[in-house]
């Protein structure tokens, strides 16, 4: 049952993969903004699914984050989710993100529960136009 005060953990390591050069939001060897998003964006994901009834996920609605520092290669990113907020379909989650020298980011994400076959077939449908 989704609840407020369900906490979440991920994590990643700084690879080519996720820097400002590789993803193209910058030109720099560093952990790249949308990557740390995407880091809050499953670490929130992740924490509330098992909670979901089958045939149930949830979809990234917003996203209002500070990125405070850099994160060198090599580096892990590590990142604290907690669900503060049921509101009907939409899922709060305050987000904290540090790196092996303290804080790098924090904000907020907004997820919405959908039903996965439903919300596919209205992507399908938005193709067909």
């Amino acid at each position: 049952m989704l609840e407020a005060g369900i906490k979440g953990h991920g994590e990643l390591v700084v690879t080519e993969d996720v820097t400002a050069v590789k993803v193209g939001s910058g030109e720099l060897n560093v952990l790249a903004t949308p990557a740390m998003i995407a880091l809050i964006e499953k670490t929130a994901w992740q924490s509330v699914a098992a909670e979901l009834e089958p045939g149930w996920g949830t979809v990234g609605g917003l996203v209002n984050v500070s990125h405070l520092a850099p994160t060198p290669l090599g580096m892990k990113g590590l990142c604290d989710t907690v669900l503060t907020a049921v509101e009907g379909r939409k899922l709060v989650f305050e987000a904290v993100v540090f790196d092996e020298c303290g804080e790098i980011g924090r904000g907020t994400h907004e997820r919405f529960t959908v039903n996965n076959e439903r919300f596919a077939d209205k992507a399908l449908k938005r193709s067909e136009k």
